[in-house]
């Protein structure tokens, strides 16, 4: 159980960068009140309208974050009206509630709570989505994503020494059409992506992403079907010189780990890609990726990052409906 110390330590924490917020204080300040983060739990791929029987193990867990990776729902439409009825009726979801009142949320979306399949730049209704998407995540209405185009932030938790750079990408908005050669961030994403990163002081980053980055050798969308963004995506994690970087994605109905050396020439980079709270790819016979780190996971799945700080490790797992982790890796950094 949750105890009443750790409930009201989150509580504050929310306040905290409530306040700074509305003060036009950078809302990364605000998160370097909590105690270091150990224990995040992290998902997608999550339709509204079905069974979510997976809240239970995710809050056994006990994570001090959650991060949705996104199709958070499942909007597709055009109405607007049409898509805030479906994010209230997850909002409203008791096990997401009790989820909501035991650790910080945040998360970034995909096409399905965008409101489109595989919409990009041309979804006319972005602003308004972008708006509905927000409000599920309770934005303070004095955040910068409450006036840029687009979701992405960061967030920095932790005191010095110990600290967690989250890095919310928005693979939607400026996103080009599919197979186009085009731009998957947009350049204004891109020179916040590169100034966040660089004057980052923190040990460890997280990089979420709501389509894969690493895999290139599968048909659906992923990072590679815009090859010179991946290129210099991955450039730009290289010359961070740092070994504490992790990749999630969602998306893919399913879940797996993959590997690739760094550019940098430091330790390899990992990706988790963790998709199906609530549904999953039944009929998968396997898919091409050399990347892979063992072998994929499809069922109903979350992603957790335990964080080891006394030995300066990370371990990443896919677990089941039942919170088991079928499948782990582990993360110098």
């Amino acid at each position: 159980m949750i105890g009443f110390d750790r409930t009201m330590k989150i509580r504050l924490t929310y306040l905290c960068r409530l306040i700074v917020t509305l003060a036009g204080i950078s809302i990364n300040s605000a998160a370097h009140c909590i105690d270091p983060l150990t224990r995040i739990a992290v998902g997608s791929c999550n339709r509204q309208d079905l069974p979510q029987p997976l809240w239970d193990s995710i809050l056994k867990f006990q994570p001090q974050l959650w991060v949705w990776l996104g199709d958070n729902i499942y909007g597709d439409t055009n109405d607007m009206a049409l898509l805030a009825e479906k994010w209230m009726e997850q909002k409203k979801n008791p096990g997401y509630r009790r989820l909501l009142d035991t650790c910080l949320i945040d998360g970034i979306w995909d096409d399905h709570d965008y409101g489109r399949n595989d919409a990009g730049s041309g979804y006319e209704w972005k602003s308004e989505s972008q708006r509905l998407f927000l409000d599920f995540l309770d934005e303070p209405a004095a955040s910068p994503r409450r006036v840029q185009s687009g979701i992405y932030a960061s967030r920095v938790f932790g005191p010095e020494g110990r600290r967690v750079c989250l890095i919310l990408l928005d693979v939607r908005t400026h996103r080009d059409a599919l197979r186009t050669a085009g731009d998957i961030l947009g350049e204004a994403q891109w020179v916040w992506l590169e100034k966040s990163l660089r004057s980052s002081t923190a040990q460890i980053h997280i990089i979420c992403s709501g389509s894969q980055i690493l895999p290139a050798e599968h048909r659906h969308e992923k990072w590679n079907d815009y090859p010179e963004s991946r290129e210099r995506l991955l450039k730009l994690i290289g010359s961070m010189q740092s070994a504490g970087v992790i990749l999630l994605s969602g998306d893919r109905h399913f879940a797996e780990f993959s590997q690739m050396k760094n550019p940098s020439g430091g330790l390899p980079l990992h990706e988790m890609t963790t998709s199906g709270l609530t549904h999953f790819y039944k009929n998968f016979r396997g898919e091409k990726n050399s990347l892979r780190l063992g072998e994929p996971f499809a069922e109903l799945n979350f992603g957790t990052i335990s964080i080891h700080w006394e030995n300066r490790s990370i371990v990443l797992a896919i677990r089941d409906a039942q919170g088991v982790a079928t499948r782990t890796a582990s993360v110098a950094f």
